[in-house]
Formats: structure tokens, sequence, C-alpha cells
């Protein structure tokens, strides 16, 4: 019964979207139990992601980590063009504890929010194994131990858990619905949980998804499955029912499918795709002189299932590089001033 009501909320939720998005189907998100608000904002994506024409790239800048995390950056690109990007990015991390903080990007990305932005929260996650904290590098991470009751790193894992729901849980109070990213760029071997067993990556996953969706209530998030690009980009997927969308993650100046691999694997996923983070040159020390009309040039014809994308900061940033007026001046392009009013009301 309960999944009749929730099919039938989510169908009624997706006409009234279509008053301002006469293509935009009815999606049915992960959490059986999203809100309004939530089902609403996914609609909008599944309706970018089936546009031939018009407006369907939303754009995005990430701001910056933990206590760093500002508009300023999002200022400046308004300076530099004349737009708002449509989506913020923000970060959990904080780097100089080896810890997580929440106040200053949960007040950052509500602000964006009331400004009419929509807004997109990841964490750099501590390593629950390491007892000093941090280890974001840590290698040979057994994965199965933060699901293994009784043990201290499983304590530490819930630690880590109930700090990144308590903020979460702020700007769900506040009426903000969060596109989730947890785990980025899994596929690589960076990070102490990237490039494990894809079965126990999946098991972490969706345990994260039922302590968030079910103990602490948090019905606002859309969950993404940001891989970097690459090899195995579908591999650690959890599964339909514990994501909503789908992303890579590429740091290259060539955007065609010979520089950016796993496109087609991951465009399979029947979920709406995007660039969870770009960046020109590399992931290290970038000049900053990068023409962006190359990147929209590169998305309209390798990559057009594109439906959304959000630039890395500092020297990646759209505030940095060149002709980024071009990039969100383009016809395809979503920016704030673009998103209809109805995705932010209640």
């Amino acid at each position: 019964m309960n999944n009749d009501l929730n099919r039938i909320r989510s169908l009624a939720l997706g006409a009234v979207l279509c008053l301002a998005c006469p293509l935009a189907p009815a999606a049915e998100p992960a959490n059986s139990d999203a809100t309004p608000q939530t089902r609403k904002i996914l609609n909008y994506f599944h309706d970018l992601a089936t546009r031939k024409e018009g407006r369907r790239m939303l754009s995005g800048q990430f701001s910056d980590f933990g206590n760093g995390a500002n508009l300023r950056i999002m200022e400046r690109i308004h300076e530099k063009t004349g737009h708002w990007p449509a989506l913020l990015g923000v970060d959990y991390a904080d780097f100089a504890r080896g810890s997580l903080t929440t106040k200053v990007p949960n007040q950052v990305a509500l602000e964006y929010w009331k400004q009419g932005g929509l807004v997109t929260v990841m964490a750099h996650l501590n390593n629950p194994a390491n007892p000093k904290g941090g280890g974001l590098r840590d290698k040979g991470v057994n994965l199965d131990d933060l699901l293994r009751e009784g043990t201290e790193t499983h304590a530490r894992w819930m630690q880590e858990l109930d700090l990144l729901a308590g903020g979460l849980q702020e700007l769900r109070k506040a009426g903000v619905v969060v596109l989730w990213r947890p785990f980025h760029e899994m596929n690589g071997g960076w990070f102490w949980w990237g490039a494990k067993d894809p079965e126990t990556f999946i098991k972490v996953w969706r345990h994260m998804f039922d302590y968030f969706s079910k103990s602490k209530g948090l019905d606002n998030l859309l969950w993404v499955y940001g891989p970097n690009h690459g090899p195995n980009t579908a591999k650690y997927y959890a599964g339909d029912g514990y994501v909503d969308l789908t992303g890579l993650d590429a740091y290259t100046d060539f955007i065609d499918r010979q520089h950016i691999k796993g496109y087609e694997e991951i465009l399979a996923l029947p979920k709406p795709f995007g660039f969870t983070e770009y960046g020109p040159h590399g992931p290290q020390n970038p000049p900053g002189d990068y023409d962006y009309r190359r990147f929209i040039a590169g998305l309209r014809k390798e990559f057009p299932k594109t439906c959304f994308f959000m630039a890395w900061n500092a020297k990646w940033s759209l505030a940095t590089n060149q002709f980024t007026k071009e990039l969100l001046d383009d016809p395809v392009v979503v920016n704030r001033e673009d998103l209809p009013p109805i995705l932010f009301k209640p």
C-alpha cells in the first residue's frame, strides 16, 4: 500500500512539475520516503536528461572545503560573466583537524539555496581504521571492518556517519534539498575507500544509505554516484534503489572520449548523468588559463547526455580561467536565473 501511495504521489508531483517543465517524467527516488521537494528536483534532472535542445546542462561550481567555504567565488563568477552558477558545491572535510566540520559549509549552502541555487555536498572522509583521525590517503584499509560491530573501526565509522548526518539534518530542517555525493572517485586507488572489492564497497554504500534514510530520516537527499573517469566506472554502482544521479570526475584539457573514459558504461545506468567534478589541465598545478569554450564544445559533441557539471575551485574554477562568460552564455547551459522557481517551493 505504501509503495502504491508513493508512486501516486510521485506521478502527481511529476504532473505539477510539468507545468514548468513540459517534458519532466515522474521519477521514483532511491529513498521512497523522499520529500515532495526532493522529488521535484529529481524530476527536473530527469527532464534535463531527456531534452534534445534548449537549456539542458546545469552549471555548477565547487566553493571550498570546510571552514574555507564561502560565496565569494560565486560572486567573482557573477562579476565576470553576469551569471550565477546553478549549483554550489561544498565539502565537510576539516583537513587541519583531521576531522569533519559542517557549520560553515551549511551556512554557505543555505544562503545559496535561499538565493535560488541548488546545493551539492560531499566529504573527503576520514579513515575510521586510523585512530589518529584523517588518513584520507591511507592504504590497506579493509572495508569489511567498517561494518563489523564490536570493533573500534566500526565505532569510529558510526561516529563519523553521525557527524555527517548531523550536518545534513540541519539542512533538512532548513528545507534544503542536497545532492549528496559520498565516496567520490571510488574506482581510483588514491583515497582509503578506493579501488576496493566492489561487492564490499557496495555493502558500505548501502549501509550508509539505509542508516541515513531510515535511522536518521534524511529524506532530503539525492544520492550521487561519482566515480573518476577511467576503468570500472559502473562497477561500484550500488543499484537503482540506492542512487539517484550519476557522474564522472575528470581533470583534463581534452573533452573527448579518447581522454575521458567510461562514459558509455556509466551512461548505461538508468540515471541522469553529469560531470560531478571538472578541472582543466590535470589534478595538480593548473595554470589557470584554460579556454572554457573547449569544455562546452566537447560536452555538446562527445558527451551530449550531460545534464549538469561542477567546476572545481582554485585555478580550475570558472572564476579564474578564460572565456567562462561564453560558457555560461551558451544556450544549452542552465544558470541559477534559469532554474524554475517551483523547485524551491515546499
